[in-house]
């Protein structure tokens, strides 16, 4: 088994993944800065033989004693509550946290592992979404800074497989949610579920009609893992692709929680993208992965989660 450093170890995805990590028998060493990460996400292997936490910002030089297998860049601030407070951070993960990551992996050896996310793609012209799609972004709008320093990471990583023959690894997340997201996120899922719980109206952007699709965090993870036990160095999409309104989104929330809660419109944030749905196909054909959890299933496994929080 391998040893594996997770940034943003202590956040949704990489608690998840940390886990996961320390089942299959790896040695794990989390890092965090816990400015939207949390330690008790790691509260399954926080005091496990095979698991180290340091809080660090990976901005700054990063250490590591000893050798390490992998790399894998995770830390961001990916919801927009915290990516619009903290732009300049933002921005700053994504081009000098990969830069120091990566520099760290050729010092090491080690394979490299970069979540890049369906942002890439902007509000696209082209539905569903595949990899070889150049997107349509405003690199100068209200969520420029998330899309940027993501656009921006995967050159960062192209560069250095280029120059230095890292061996690489760049997922394209779209919408995952489940247990240890944040309430206070701004995301849609966790802010729909707890509005539904203190029987608020659930406040949808628009006529409701835009579209998402809703991956599981466990298939997420199951996506992640079979990226690194691949060959493949190009980016790949990771998500679900069924596609749902906001509006059905919404409707089937309300029923899960059996909420007497209405729904109420609002004014759509600019550059709200219209459509957002993955082509899996080079997911299916290279790593032999799709998702398995289905948008009604997944959210009857974070529902509680959320009841524990309010």
């Amino acid at each position: 088994m391998g040893r594996v450093l997770v940034t943003g170890g202590a956040g949704f995805l990489g608690s998840h993944l940390c886990e996961r990590l320390i089942e299959d028998g790896h040695e794990v060493v989390a890092m965090d800065n816990r400015v939207s990460g949390r330690t008790e996400n790691l509260e399954e292997v926080f005091y496990h033989d095979r698991f180290s936490f340091y809080e660090h910002d990976v901005t700054e030089f990063i250490h590591v004693s000893g050798d390490l297998d992998w790399v894998l860049h995770l830390a961001s601030l990916a919801s927009p509550v915290f990516y619009s407070d903290h732009q300049i951070k933002t921005l700053k993960v994504g081009a000098l946290g990969t830069h120091k990551t990566l520099g760290l992996a050729r010092e090491k050896d080690a394979k490299y592992l970069f979540t890049s996310t369906s942002e890439v793609y902007g509000d696209p012209e082209v539905n569903p979404q595949p990899e070889d799609y150049r997107g349509n972004v405003d690199p100068y709008g209200p969520r420029s800074c998330y899309d940027e320093s993501k656009r921006y990471g995967e050159a960062m990583v192209r560069a250095y497989r280029d120059e230095h023959d890292i061996d690489v690894r760049v997922a394209r997340i779209f919408n995952t949610y489940g247990p240890r997201m944040r309430l206070d996120d701004g995301r849609v899922i966790p802010t729909f579920i707890k509005q539904a719980l203190a029987g608020e109206d659930l406040t949808v952007h628009g006529d409701g009609e835009q579209t998402r699709s809703f991956c599981y965090v466990s298939d997420l993870i199951d996506g992640l893992v079979a990226l690194m036990e691949s060959n493949t160095d190009t980016p790949v999409n990771i998500g679900n692709p069924d596609e749902r309104t906001i509006l059905d989104l919404a409707e089937t929330i309300l029923d899960l929680t059996d909420s007497e809660s209405g729904i109420t419109h609002e004014k759509r944030p600019p550059d709200d993208p219209e459509i957002r749905r993955p082509d899996l196909t080079k997911a299916r054909a290279e790593l032999g992965w799709e998702p398995g959890v289905s948008l009604e299933d997944g959210l009857e496994r974070t529902i509680p989660y959320f009841k524990k929080q309010t």
